[in-house]
């Protein structure tokens, strides 16, 4: 696979796009997924650009970790959030699938913090921006390996109240998809692509995926 920091316009039919907080293990899902020697970040925030990674006419999107940035200053932050809207709002006729990844067992507690302060979470706005203008999107609940199997559920149910959704979470089997980077265990989220590749006509690219 071709990787490359520039995105390789010619031949490109489709997009995939992986969106998600600093340190949700966004890029080590990528790699594990796909095998795209993406670069990996040893501390949150240290991507700052889309990373591509091209197969046939499909183009795989790593963009940067949006929150807390250690090192990076509070401005910077804004302006890799509105590079982010921007790049997404100028190719969303291409991005077929937008992937939000989010820390499962954390995530919860981090909206709830986030109302709170009275603010929208940083992770439910960008998971309304992509269903507003069209992008089919996934959920993809990572590191879900450090939650008990019998709290599983429970925590799951709370994550679609959080993004606004209506409970028990197996009613959004087709938007959620619980994994485990860390253990390799995708096969969630996979089959959600493949459903989605699917319905596409695009049969052919399940080999990537």
């Amino acid at each position: 696979m071709k990787t490359s920091k520039t995105t390789a316009e010619s031949g490109i039919n489709l997009e995939i796009i992986f969106v998600g907080r600093s340190n949700v293990g966004k890029s080590s899902l990528l790699k594990e997924l796909f095998g795209a020697k993406v670069r990996v970040g040893k501390r949150p925030g240290v991507t700052l650009r889309p990373t591509h990674a091209q197969v046939s006419d499909l183009l795989i999107t790593d963009m940067p970790g949006f929150g807390f940035m250690s090192g990076i200053k509070e401005r910077k932050q804004d302006i890799v959030k509105d590079k982010t809207v921007h790049y997404i709002e100028d190719n969303a006729e291409r991005i077929k699938i937008g992937v939000l990844v989010i820390d499962g067992p954390a995530f919860p507690e981090i909206v709830d913090r986030w109302d709170s302060r009275d603010q929208i979470p940083i992770d439910v706005e960008m998971f309304d921006f992509l269903r507003e203008i069209g992008i089919d999107t996934i959920i993809a609940a990572n590191k879900m390996d450090r939650v008990r199997e019998n709290e599983s559920d429970p925590l799951l149910d709370e994550i679609v109240v959080r993004l606004g959704l209506e409970p028990p979470w197996q009613n959004w089997k087709h938007l959620i998809a619980p994994i485990s980077a860390k253990k390799g265990d995708l096969k969630a989220l996979k089959g959600l692509f493949r459903d989605r590749l699917h319905e596409m006509k695009r049969d052919d690219l399940f080999k990537y995926v």
